[in-house]
């Protein structure tokens, strides 16, 4: 029986980013794995705020983005009840990265990902 692979898009959004410093960027555009097994989707960010808030959101299909989880940092955050078991991620601000950890793949993991940075500057709405 031949492996069932799972391919990931990943995609890069930038929420109210109001400077060239604030991007995101995921290098590897595509990412392919068996089933069953563990895939993490990088995401590197700058941003001119001390306290950005870091963002994954899964796109399948013609759907709407789907919100995974936040985080503000290391581990703290939100995340969605339907993504809470296999889908992690840790903000580490030294290296300004905040990946995404898929574990035990589904066929229903093919998607488009992305990684949204959203700066927390006081006084914007």
């Amino acid at each position: 029986m031949t492996p069932l692979f799972i391919s990931v898009l990943l995609a890069a959004m930038c929420l109210e980013c109001r400077a060239q410093k604030d991007n995101v960027l995921q290098a590897k555009g595509e990412e392919t794995a068996a089933a069953g097994g563990t895939v993490t989707l990088g995401c590197q960010y700058e941003s001119s705020s001390s306290q950005p808030s870091l963002f994954w959101y899964k796109q399948d299909g013609n759907n709407s983005p789907k919100f995974i989880l936040s985080r503000v940092s290391g581990d703290q955050g939100d995340t969605a009840d339907e993504f809470k078991e296999r889908f992690s991620s840790t903000l580490d601000s030294s290296i300004r990265s905040v990946p995404l950890k898929i574990q035990k793949l589904q066929l229903s993991d093919s998607a488009v990902y992305y990684c949204a940075l959203q700066p927390t500057v006081t006084g914007n709405t």
